[in-house]
Formats: C-alpha cells, structure tokens, sequence
C-alpha cells in the first residue's frame, strides 16, 4: 500500500463562483492550429486559449506540482508529505501551465495488486467496487490555483483524466477522498455520490468522505452537456470538450502512449 497521498484539494472560487462562464470556445481554431506544433516527442496533450496541460512526466516537472500542493494545502491547514518520485505503473499525473507557472494538478491512480490510498480507510467500500466493477481508479492530488484558475482549466483536468482512465485503463468506477465540506460540490457538479462516512485521513491530518461515480454516467454527462456553454445548469460538463474535440485527444494519448504508464490493457 503506498503510504504516501494527499486528500483531494479544492479552490475556493469551485465553491464561491459555479455561475463563472468561460468564454464561448472561439478559440477552437486556435487549438486546431496548435495541434501541428504538437509532437510526439513532448509531453503536451491539449492547448487551451490562455494554458496548456502536460504530463509531469519529469523530476522538474513533478518538484513543480508538488510546491503548487503544498501551497494549496497549506493555506487549508492539511499536511503534506512529498510524494514518492519513483514511477509507479498505474500513476500519472498532469499538470496545466501558462507559460513557467503551474496553474493546476490532478492525479489518477489506477487500482493494481498495491491497492488505491483510499483503502487505508475505506478498504471495505473499494472492496464492494472491485467485486462488480471491471476496473477501479482514484483521483488525488487535486490543486488548482486560486488565483489564476477557471472553470475551464477545472474541466479540461477532469474530462483529461476520465479519458485516461477510461479510454487507456478501461475503468469504470472512479473514487476520490475529499473534506465532507466540499462534498456537495463535487455531486452538483460532476455527479458523484458519497459512499464512505467522515473519517481522519491521516496522510493530510484532515476529515474526509469517499465519493464515487461511474464512467458510464460520465459519458453519458459528456454526450448531453459537453461544449455548451449556454446552458444554465451548474455544471463543469458543459466546459468538456466535444466529441471531436475529445476524439482528437483519445489519438493523441495514443500518440504519447511511450509516456504514459504501461496499461494492463491497450488502446482501440
């Protein structure tokens, strides 16, 4: 079991602001065109109007994402123990930039025989998961700068690693340890459910709550809501990327596979 993690960090503005309207996507051409300046030799998957997103596939690259963590989780009083360098087969993370600044992190873990760091304190509700479901993961090491962050920059992160996980990896359930403050949240705006009561969470001296949601109803979120910003439901899924959009990155993860960690199963 890895002993070292961090709980799920949230901005403030997630919570204060969910009418924010990214601007209507006209930058689409703008990331169209950027897509020939993307190689297979870098580690960038998606060009946004205002930041990009990259795989912290280096010491450098990590060191960054982990001071953007230990900022964030400070200011919320959690504790925060670096964690392992070593690369791990079923862990990757991101990180979304603008220019040398780190904006925003998420990490996914997907289970294998070391187990998830939600089972230090929910091994019986994971364990439920594992007996009917294919294939589980967790999100973790969640920060998002509250100074330069958006909605947009939140769901480009999420709707990234629901690709990863379920287009590379096959999952179909996904958990993530959180404050029981910013539960609500998480199920208004992408739809999980809680399924594990408050407990300590000891790697960041903080309360938590499991919440889960199948990829299933993510999809189905993604081909209802997904690019339409019009829409007045609080939501992150209208700031997803479409389906072509979201195609183009299924190939570019394919492209990057040699930087991904080794799947137990393969692309399409």
């Amino acid at each position: 079991m890895h002993s070292e993690g961090q709980l799920i960090h949230t901005p403030g503005y997630f919570f204060r602001n969910t009418d924010f309207v990214c601007p209507p996507n006209a930058v689409l051409g703008e990331r169209r065109s950027d897509r020939n300046r993307l190689s297979a030799n870098d580690s960038i998957l998606v060009v946004r109007s205002d930041f990009h997103v990259q795989v912290a596939d280096t010491e450098e690259r990590l060191n960054e994402v982990s001071a953007l963590i230990r900022r964030m989780y400070s200011w919320r009083g959690y504790r925060f123990d670096k964690p392992d360098s070593r690369p791990r087969p079923n862990h990757i993370t991101l990180q979304a930039c603008k220019g040398k600044d780190t904006l925003g992190t998420l990490s996914l873990n997907v289970d294998s025989e070391d187990g998830l760091l939600a089972d230090d304190l929910y091994c019986r509700e994971i364990d439920a998961l594992r007996r009917r479901a294919d294939t589980v993961c967790e999100l973790t090491g969640f920060a998002v700068s509250s100074r330069l962050g958006s909605n947009e920059l939140l769901a480009t992160l999420f709707h990234l690693m629901h690709i990863m996980a379920r287009h590379l990896h096959r999952v179909t359930d996904a958990v993530v340890e959180v404050n029981p403050r910013h539960a609500p949240y998480y199920q208004r705006l992408l739809g999980f459910n809680q399924i594990g009561d408050r407990k300590t969470c000891s790697r960041v001296n903080a309360p938590a709550v499991l919440l889960h949601i199948e990829t299933d109803f993510i999809e189905e979120q993604i081909a209802r809501h997904a690019a339409c910003l019009e829409q007045t439901e609080k939501s992150l899924y209208p700031h997803f990327f479409s389906s072509h959009e979201t195609e183009f990155l299924r190939r570019r993860m394919q492209e990057l596979s040699q930087l991904f960690p080794a799947s137990r199963r393969q692309y399409d």
